[in-house]
């Protein structure tokens, strides 16, 4: 039982971990500026100025640029769904086909999962920190269908930073595209909760098996009184009274 516990509390935890992961995903830029899921360093950098282009989940900034007194950082409002492949070309005039340009644009869309993956995350881990086994068992179902849809997510970004990224590195202009900590922050909470959902799963499981045993132990020395069993005779072996 105490085992059992163990890993038990390893699993919640691992919950939890997830959904402080997918929350750094999700405040990636505009949020916070410098967390984003690709940055594209822009050809203008120098030792003094390092311009680039932080790409987040609802929206990108621009940041060390010149500005009217001191290098700033512009950012757009949050939103959902936004076109960065069009920001690359203005800013460095790399060349998108229309395809690539409207494939970026629309996946930027799919990105208003990560806070929904997030807030399921966090569900699973609430489920999960609540004691008895239906707790476990919702938890465990409902790390399940938050990992799937990860998979899901994380297929999306790849390829949508994935055509952004191979872009501006084989244009050969100066600048330079590199995958963000979000995107890796997302892929370390999706591999969280596939290990969460069954160390969760198990020991749900294993409780029940444990409190089954003991419901049958209880019962066996409930039984026998006074060294004979009490356990009622099948009708063959009742002696005849006559």
């Amino acid at each position: 039982m105490a085992k059992t516990g163990i890993f038990h509390h390893v699993g919640t935890f691992l919950l939890f971990a997830a959904s402080i992961l997918l929350l750094i995903t999700t405040i990636s830029a505009p949020v916070v500026n410098d967390i984003s899921m690709v940055k594209v360093t822009l050809a203008n950098s120098s030792s003094i100025r390092h311009s680039s282009i932080s790409f987040g989940t609802f929206g990108y900034c621009v940041l060390d640029v010149k500005g009217p007194k001191d290098d700033q950082d512009y950012c757009t409002k949050t939103q959902i769904g936004y076109n960065p492949a069009l920001e690359v070309a203005r800013a460095d005039s790399t060349d998108f086909s229309t395809a690539s340009e409207n494939t970026s644009k629309a996946l930027t869309r799919v990105m208003i999962l990560h806070p929904i993956l997030c807030g399921m995350a966090f569900i699973a881990f609430l489920l999960a920190l609540g004691s008895g086994i239906c707790g476990a068992l919702l938890a465990s179902l409902v790390s399940a269908l938050t990992w799937a849809l990860s998979v899901v997510v994380l297929a999306t970004d790849f390829t949508l930073w994935g055509i952004i990224r191979n872009h501006v590195n084989k244009n050969d202009n100066g600048s330079s595209a590199r995958f963000g900590a979000a995107i890796w922050t997302l892929l370390a909470a999706m591999i969280l909760l596939f290990f969460a959902t069954f160390i969760v799963l198990f020991t749900c499981f294993s409780a029940r098996r444990h409190k089954r045993q003991a419901r049958v132990s209880k019962h066996g020395e409930a039984g026998y009184v006074n060294g004979t069993t009490t356990h009622k005779r099948r009708f063959w072996q009742r002696r005849s009274k006559y």
